[in-house]
């Protein structure tokens, strides 16, 4: 299996922050400026030795993990399946090519937000919420265990804008080819991952802290399997 992009541990912590140039989120006229610390993720790898059709046979649901932290290496290809830039588009396509999605990680480390353009994270929170998490998503073991969790939330405003009522019917077709890239990719670098929908939308939205608008439609427990 060809070698994972990046070594370092995924130890986000104060340290690592103040190295971090800090940058401030796009906002509208009116907004309040949130500027938070951001963590440029490693250059994600666009060549491998498995072929397509057995990367869908290692695809399989795991529900158990050893307690290893994720990498910066295994988490940037992972965030990159699902959402990251391809020079004119992005891996997952899109309606009319407004991409809605917006991806969040949780890890001891706390709360993360995905930006695709810089190919970086955003830290939004010290704070981890995995426990209450697990709880939000009816206590399924998968998040008792898992040292990441990654969220794939949708705004169907950006949707409605050019396709009215169907929009939401677009945005969740959509994060279903998300959330397949990062479960292919997750079997393909070695990790193990779950889809998971049952959960409780706004306990989820309150923990990740999503902005009005967004809902969360995806929780992915991942890890190395136990």
């Amino acid at each position: 299996m060809a070698a994972i992009v990046g070594s370092v541990a995924l130890i986000v912590g104060a340290a690592v922050f103040a190295a971090s140039a800090l940058r401030a989120a796009p906002a509208a006229r009116d907004d309040e400026v949130r500027v938070v610390p951001v963590l440029e993720l490693p250059e994600p790898r666009t060549t491998g030795e498995t072929p397509f059709e057995e990367a869908l046979l290692q695809r399989r649901a795991v529900r158990e993990f050893r307690p290893d932290p994720l990498t910066l290496g295994q988490l940037g290809q992972l965030l990159w399946a699902a959402q990251g830039e391809t020079g004119d588009g992005r891996n997952a396509p899109s309606a009319g090519a407004l991409y809605p999605l917006e991806v969040y990680v949780a890890s001891e480390d706390g709360v993360f937000h995905y930006r695709p353009g810089g190919h970086e994270v955003a830290a939004l929170s010290s704070e981890d919420i995995r426990q209450p998490l697990a709880a939000a998503a009816l206590d399924q073991p998968a998040f008792r265990t898992a040292p990441a969790v990654i969220a794939i939330a949708g705004v169907n405003e950006r949707m409605a804008v050019k396709y009215g009522s169907r929009a939401e019917q677009y945005v969740l077709i959509e994060v279903g080819h998300a959330g397949q890239n990062l479960l292919v990719q997750a079997a393909v670098i070695g990790l193990g991952a779950v889809p998971t929908g049952a959960f409780r939308d706004d306990e989820v939205a309150e923990l990740f802290d999503l902005p009005d608008g967004t809902e969360p439609l995806y929780l992915i427990p991942v890890g190395l399997p136990a």
